[in-house]
């Protein structure tokens, strides 16, 4: 007999807010976290613009000596799971439970750390390179540190799949649940990769906004005036458990995970295939898993990048799984606030639409204010709305094709 998979817990650090209501108040807020950036000098960066975690004190969560052994995603992860057990109603008692595993994603881990102690390697010699820099820059320590923070010794490891990355660790870690593996998961998504190499790898490909002189209009998912995506970084964690754990326990239940769809383009390094297929086939995956009709969807939280392709090939996608339905869902796109999280995004992304779900709210996609004529669907624009939602699907795409769509519905015991 499959288990019935819940959430229980959320957590968010994002650019527009230190913590989960923060973050979610400004969402529906409308409230753009996109700013100069202030991490390192940008001077001569063609892009001076990204979405920064503002007011994040890692002291607050870490001792000083911790704080400096980790790179910054690791220090998100360890933040949000602390705050994620507080919300689910949980202790960290240093007791281990082979019951609960952790699955995150992150899409290049500690870039920060491998810039750093290179310039440290090109000035002072290999012997200055401390004995912390492999472990600090390796993209399962994420997870790790999480699993030796919480006791988690069921599943640790991290998903890397680009910017489906979080999505994806949801997907699996609902899987485990479900087919009774464990009994509950930390999942989601963590990133931060606003560094020089980071950003001036993107302007390489000229993928980034140059939107200097008005940042917080930068991020325009499906408007015809985008010029790029502004680069974000981030966490986001969701507490799931089997059904039979959650009521035992009591546990508040946000929502239910009820269907997951992963797939391949198998068309090109960067490009989305451009009728959308592969996108669709992740879609019509997580919906045939949960045994719904595409007419029973409230709800879409768009990957919606602020770029040409993806913005045009997302759309194609919906309306080649929703057909005439599709003009009737309404469609978000988080990333015109928060940018784009990279490997965080599916995780930052999926918290917010449990949240949908559980308030009853969608939030708006700010600065659509000249739609692109190929991107005709409701996305949404400006405000958010109130609207009650049985169900809400979450996309995430990202580089080498890869796709994933996670199904949430309203939970009904």
């Amino acid at each position: 007999m499959l288990n019935r998979v819940v959430v229980t817990g959320l957590a968010a650090i994002t650019p527009i807010g230190p913590d989960l209501r923060t973050s979610w108040d400004n969402l529906l807020a409308g409230v753009s976290g996109v700013d100069k950036i202030t991490r390192f000098d940008c001077q001569d960066y063609a892009t001076k613009i990204a979405a920064e975690v503002k007011d994040f004190n890692v002291e607050d969560f870490l001792s000083p000596k911790q704080a400096r052994r980790l790179d910054r995603f690791c220090h998100f992860a360890v933040a949000a799971a602390k705050m994620l057990f507080e919300d689910a109603g949980l202790t960290i008692d240093g007791e281990k439970t082979k019951d609960l595993g952790v699955i995150l994603g992150c899409g290049l881990g500690g870039l920060e750390t491998i810039e750093a102690f290179h310039t440290k390697l090109m000035k002072s010699g290999p012997k200055r390179i401390s004995p912390f820099y492999i472990p600090q820059l390796i993209s399962n320590m994420a997870a790790g540190q999480v699993s030796i923070l919480t006791g988690a010794m069921g599943p640790n490891l991290v998903t890397t799949s680009a910017c489906a990355s979080g999505l994806h660790a949801i997907g699996y870690a609902y899987s485990d649940i479900k087919l009774g593996r464990v009994n509950a998961m930390i999942t989601g998504g963590v990133e931060s990769t606003i560094t020089p190499m980071g950003v001036s790898g993107f302007n390489a490909m000229k993928a980034l906004s140059t939107r200097n002189d008005e940042p917080q209009k930068a991020s325009r998912p499906f408007d015809r005036d985008r010029d790029g995506f502004v680069i974000g970084e981030g966490c986001g964690l969701l507490l799931l458990e089997s059904l039979e754990q959650a009521l035992e326990r009591g546990a508040r239940i946000y929502a239910e995970v009820v269907g997951f769809g992963a797939s391949s383009d198998a068309y090109h390094m960067t490009a989305p295939e451009e009728s959308g297929a592969g996108m669709a086939l992740a879609m019509q995956s997580a919906l045939k898993e949960a045994r719904v009709s595409p007419e029973d969807i409230d709800h879409i939280n768009a990957h919606g990048t602020s770029t040409k392709l993806n913005d045009i090939c997302e759309t194609r996608a919906i309306k080649k799984v929703f057909g005439q339905h599709a003009y009737d869902i309404p469609i978000t796109a988080n990333k015109s606030m928060i940018g784009h999280t990279l490997g965080a995004a599916g995780g930052i992304e999926s918290v917010f639409s449990v949240l949908s779900i559980y308030e009853s709210k969608i939030p708006g996609t700010i600065n659509l204010e000249h739609p692109d004529p190929e991107c005709d669907l409701n996305y949404c624009p400006q405000e958010s709305i109130e609207k009650e939602i049985q169900y809400v699907l979450c996309n995430s795409f990202g580089f080498g094709g890869t796709n994933g769509s996670i199904l949430f519905k309203k939970f009904e015991e």
